[in-house]
């Protein structure tokens, strides 16, 4: 071992850390847009943030994906060095499991929604989620990752599944002013 490394542990802590800051960054700007611009409007620019917020990953993602020689597909997402989280830190574990005859995706433990319950705020928080179909969307639009499950809504974990987006998904998530949200669902 050299004298670079970092035990695993404390690696861990540093990205739960930096995960609890951008959970705390997360609603103190969306509280003050509450505030300042009343609760509809608040909402409606936190979720269009979060929706250019994921949309970023995404595009990324895909460019990472697609100059490693691959195709933009679900099961490339985050292939090699196209990762978009890290490994460690942001949640307490991670596994694949079968659910409803598909493979689903379930994380215990996430920080950020640790985070949102300690100051009773899961609403707003929740509203972070969001990032997931968008990150996943501006990837390949044809694809969305979606919540079936989500601990800022009570859950006792988030689930996360893989579907086909519709042509109406597909428009609204495009347009700069229809509601998108809805298509956060399994």
């Amino acid at each position: 071992m050299g004298t670079d490394a970092v035990p695993l542990r404390e690696a861990k802590w540093d990205v739960e850390l930096v995960g609890r800051r951008l959970a705390l960054l997360h609603l103190a700007y969306a509280k003050t847009l509450v505030k300042e611009f009343g609760e509809e409007r608040g909402k409606e620019l936190i979720t269009k943030a979060i929706k250019n917020y994921g949309t970023n990953i995404g595009k990324k993602v895909r460019e990472q994906v697609i100059n490693q020689g691959f195709e933009p597909i679900p099961e490339n997402y985050g292939v090699g060095q196209s990762r978009d989280l890290p490994n460690y830190g942001l949640h307490e574990r991670v596994e694949e499991v079968e659910a409803e005859g598909k493979t689903q995706l379930r994380a215990y433990g996430c920080v950020l929604a640790k985070v949102w319950k300690e100051y009773g705020e899961n609403e707003l928080g929740r509203l972070y989620c969001s990032v997931d179909p968008a990150k996943y969307m501006a990837y390949n639009p044809d694809f969305k990752l979606a919540h079936s499950k989500a601990i800022p809504d009570g859950d006792d974990y988030c689930e996360f599944c893989v579907h086909r987006t519709t042509a109406k998904e597909r428009k609204d998530f495009a347009s700069a002013t229809a509601d998108w949200l809805y298509i956060d669902h399994c």
